[in-house]
């Protein structure tokens, strides 16, 4: 089956291609279509339910609308059709056949994956046994949702393969020595570390002197982190320089039991290491409470004192059963009792995701299966919530009654009088949007209202996961489309959708009046720096951030003077190839995708720009002839000339150049560089190197340092274009044919930077032209904007052409054009199980945050990875007050309110009156505007401060960094609170 890339690009990335083509291949059986089936997705899938829609599903089946219970049709006939449409390449079947301890169940048989939720646990027994006893055997996955309370079991057979435990890329890690010993000991370049585990091995490339080790795997003992030990190499030929290592993926096999096993001996996944108990707890508790359902045909009633001492004496009757158990937690227990005829939302896409993360593994035998149990539980939501009356949990007809047994009429009311600003309508946007019309945030009737933003349009890559989007929406708004989709689900919603890109530019919108209106901030961004720039702006309210790579995701929580804010902790930066290393001796296929992307940058964007530019400047054609005739010197006019100069005017015109780029690239570069660089070099030492890597330091301009790495090989083949689009002065090579040739290969000589007089009287004679016939439309060029999505425009067929030929001339394995998309593209991986997950864990901080009255401990950010799987709660860090005589936190904002003629003098003189310190360093964004030690700063203290900040006319104010002398004992100034300095006075004086 071929994949359509333009659809699953993201997901390939995750999965792999193999791993696309099983799934393909499957099928699976999901019974039951609740709050939690419905969160389950998979591909090809029989969707099984046989009870009617009711008006609380509306608030725990996103797909089920207000007619389908109008019109008392089942659960499964309502959200079949809606679910047919969100993929045309899944086949969904339906079916409401009777599923209980009395149906034959070989029909099963032709699945490969069964998945059961709401079923009892005498049914979830049978279907695992049977399941179990197949050959092969049919994967089994089990989700219950009770309250506060979600379990997940999984039973993939006794021997189940899988292929890829990790699913991580393995790294190529160039060598610094080898020795030959017995063991051999392998020392990674710069220290590097290698990442390895006793056990593993390694595949050797490209060593030199040693070569018996190229192509052959190794196992490796780990020494240190940034060396390890292999066989004995005292009989192989000593090690002379270069090669690289990478990691070998080998198979494991894992072993399930049955869920009639494993209940008295559970193997659990502990989320949370603050309570370690806890899985263990939870699992006794809700086996009790199959049991209470199995006897008294039933679920507790809510609030019902006599029911929860029930569960809480079956729950030790259970504990004592179990093989490794734990403390009964009575407290628990009667949270889930008062709680389980209930349903949270948040806990049920949480668990959702993290299931059909599962049944991905089951069908794929890629990443790490869950053994056995997962369990999650939310007792601290409902802690608050127990001295309420039971009136407050009763059902009102409504869609809520499944959150309201949960959290009560109260809490319900706050959520629906939130006002909500949303950043970002993508995979995570488009899950939170679903989230708050399932919990009822923002509606109109209660002036609530929830605002989203995001400036970009749908594309086709999106409906993988972003599934409020058809085909239909492709290229329309992303947070209107949204908005409308929202509305769909829950039409009681009100929702302000913009198109705004939230940063300075748009401060006037998204003002600190806009900001203190509101309740909450969601970011659902796919980038560092917009997130740091939203916590900056909505530092009056709380914020929830979240974020997913692959099978990764964290969730991060941020109250204002209560915990740490986002930009109290900072990544490392990314890091950047040496320019050098781009240049002229790339040592990975990352160097050449980068140099190819680099060069469609300069000859279709920028160097386009700077010609139109030009002409913009210099609007009469006539007159900037006449001064190019007259010798006069033009700023732009050399790029401006070398363009007109090359300009194709027929398709033959398109080939010549074509052949010159390859020539000049692929060819003379490499000539240039090897006269430059003789391989007969020596370095200071006297010793000779036959390779050549070259790292700029980032201090120096020159280059400092020679070491192991690649030397280019010159192309002696004449590339023929086989197809190219055409424009004038817009020429993309798409791809190359290869012909051998018996060209020899001379030394060039240096490359002059002038144009030749005859190129000059080129351009001008096109320049002529152009006016004589009218043509000036030739003098307009369309930069080009790269884009990695479309396929039909050449952008990724010149990357990938130009990268594929850089890597043949330094000798390196070329990559596909899919991996050569992600890179040049800068593409995340992303599916959506870890979407659904991230965003469910989000909503479910967001009820805590709404609410308060919660301790600091209850606000936990979560990091998870479902390849492994590992899910980790952690207390977020506190918010850190200032060290000295001026005390203030890291939530603290000072203001300043200047005017036009308000010196940096005045500023300075200004804070020091208002807040008691003297800055002695002021900074504005990365700009320095004062630093007494910096030569000439001094003299700034007269000019004014619009001068020095040179604000656009439309800027109010603008956010700046000052410093102050610390304490005695310190060496280096203290940071203080940001600055929030208003360039005109405040209308009736500064004090607000």
């Amino acid at each position: 089956m071929e994949i359509d890339d333009s659809l699953y690009s993201r997901q390939r990335y995750v999965l792999g291609d193999t791993a696309m083509q099983k799934m393909a291949q499957s099928s699976v059986f999901l019974s039951g279509m609740g709050g939690l089936g419905i969160e389950i997705g998979v591909p090809t899938i029989t969707l099984h339910d046989t009870k009617q829609c009711e008006v609380w599903d509306l608030g725990i089946n996103f797909f089920i609308r207000q007619d389908d219970v109008f019109n008392q049709r089942t659960r499964v006939e309502a959200v079949f059709p809606r679910i047919v449409e969100l993929n045309p390449y899944v086949h969904v079947e339906k079916s409401s056949s009777t599923l209980d301890d009395n149906t034959d169940l070989s029909f099963l048989r032709k699945y490969q994956c069964v998945i059961l939720t709401e079923a009892s646990l005498n049914l979830q027994k049978r279907v695992n046994e049977f399941c179990h006893s197949q050959e092969p055997p049919v994967r089994f996955i089990s989700c219950s949702a009770h309250g506060i309370c979600v379990r997940v079991f999984c039973d993939f057979g006794d021997d189940f393969e899988v292929s890829d435990p990790t699913g991580e890329e393995p790294k190529e890690i160039f060598i610094q020595s080898i020795t030959q010993g017995s063991p051999g000991v392998v020392t990674c370049m710069d220290n590097r570390p290698h990442g390895l585990q006793n056990g593993q091995s390694v595949l050797f490339r490209e060593v030199n002197g040693m070569q018996e080790l190229n192509g052959s795997t190794r196992p490796v003992t780990v020494l240190s982190p940034h060396s390890f030990s292999i066989e004995d190499t005292s009989h192989l030929r000593p090690y002379a320089h270069g090669g690289f290592f990478a990691l070998v993926k080998t198979p494991m096999t894992f072993s399930f039991e049955t869920m009639e096993k494993q209940l008295w001996g559970p193997q659990v996944l502990t989320p949370d290491f603050s309570k370690p108990e806890a899985p263990l707890q939870i699992h006794a508790a809700m086996l009790a409470l199959d049991t209470f359902q199995e006897q008294q045909g039933r679920m507790p009633n809510i609030g019902c004192l006599q029911d929860a001492e029930v569960l809480v004496k079956l729950t030790e009757e259970v504990n004592g059963r179990l093989k490794n158990k734990a403390p009964v937690n009575a407290e628990l227990v009667r949270c889930l009792s008062r709680t389980a005829r209930g349903a949270l939302p948040p806990l049920a896409a949480a668990v959702g995701g993290l299931a059909s993360q599962e049944a991905l593994k089951a069908l794929t035998g890629k990443f790490s299966p869950l053994q056995q149990w997962f369990y999650l539980d939310a007792i601290e939501l409902f802690r608050p919530l127990q001295s309420l009356p039971v009136e407050e949990f009763s059902s009102r007809g409504d869609r809520y009654d499944g959150l309201r047994a949960c959290i009560g009429e109260s809490m319900c009311l706050e959520l629906h009088k939130l006002r909500v600003f949303m950043v970002g309508c993508g995979a995570i946007g488009c899950e939170m949007l679903k989230n708050f019309a399932m919990l009822g945030v923002g509606l109109a009737k209660c002036s609530g209202e929830v605002f989203i933003t995001d400036p970009d349009l749908i594309e086709k890559s999106n409906l993988n996961r972003q599934f409020l989007f058809r085909p239909y929406h492709i290229q329309k708004p992303k947070s209107s489309t949204a908005a409308a989709a929202t509305l769909e689900i829950n039409p009681e919603l009100q929702v302000d959708a913009h198109l705004h890109k939230v940063c300075p530019a748009t401060e006037g919108t998204y003002s600190d009046a806009f900001y203190s209106r509101l309740h909450l901030v969601v970011t659902a961004l796919d980038n560092v720096e917009a997130r740091r720039y939203v916590d900056r702006s909505a530092e009056a309210c709380p914020l929830l951030d979240s974020g997913t790579m692959g099978t990764k995701g964290h969730t991060e929580i941020i109250v204002p003077n209560l915990t740490e804010s986002y930009n109290s902790h900072r990544d490392p930066p990314e890091e950047e190839i040496p320019f050098c290393t781009l240049k002229s001796f790339p040592a990975v296929i990352e160097h050449t995708i980068q140099w190819a992307r680099d060069k469609f940058e300069s000859g279709f964007t920028q160097k386009p720009s700077t010609y139109n530019l030009f002409w913009q400047t210099h609007s009469s054609v006539e007159a900037v002839l006449q001064r190019m005739q007259s010798r006069e010197s033009l700023e732009g006019a050399f790029q401006v000339i070398k363009l007109l100069s090359k300009r194709p005017s027929q398709w033959e015109h398109c080939i010549i150049l074509a052949r010159l780029k390859f020539e000049k690239y692929f060819k003379k570069k490499a000539l240039q560089l090897l006269h430059s660089f003789p391989l007969d070099t020596r370095l200071k030492d006297g010793s000779k190197y036959t390779n050549l890597y070259v790292a700029q330091s980032r201090h120096h301009p020159r280059i400092q340092t020679l070491r192991e790495g690649r030397f280019p090989k010159p192309a002696h083949h004449l590339f023929l274009v086989i197809h190219m689009t055409y424009q004038p002065l817009d020429c993309v090579c798409v791809s190359f044919q290869p012909i051998e040739t018996d060209e020899s290969a001379k030394k060039p000589d240096q490359q002059k930077l002038a144009l030749s007089s005859e190129e000059e009287r080129e351009a001008i004679t096109q320049l002529e032209g152009a006016i004589a016939a009218r043509h000036v439309k030739w003098l307009q060029v369309s930069p080009m904007q790269f884009e990695k999505d479309d396929d039909a425009n050449g952008h990724m067929d010149f990357v990938a052409s130009a990268s594929a030929l850089r890597a043949r001339m330094y000798a390196i394995e070329a990559a596909d054009r899919l991996k050569t998309k992600r890179i040049a593209g800068k593409i995340i991986p992303a599916i959506a199980t870890s979407t659904a997950a991230v965003a469910g864990l989000v909503r479910l901080k967001f009820i805590f945050v709404v609410v308060g009255g919660y301790g600091f401990e209850s606000f936990k950010n979560c990091f998870f990875n479902l390849a492994i799987p590992v899910v980790v709660l952690t207390e977020t860090g506190g918010a850190r007050p200032a060290k000295d005589n001026i005390s203030f936190s890291i939530w603290d904002r000072w203001t300043i309110y200047g005017h036009d003629t308000f010196t940096l003098s005045d500023f300075i003189s200004a804070v020091k009156e208002k807040y008691g310190i003297e800055p002695t360093m002021v900074v504005h964004g990365v700009k320095m505007l004062y630093v007494p030690v910096m030569p000439g700063h001094n003299k700034r203290l007269k000019l004014t401060m619009h001068k020095l900040i040179k604000p656009p006319s439309e800027r109010r104010y603008v956010d700046l960094t000052v410093s102050f002398v610390a304490e005695a004992d310190e060496d280096e100034d203290r940071p203080g609170p940001p600055i929030r300095y208003h360039l005109h006075r405040r209308a009736g004086g500064e004090t607000p």
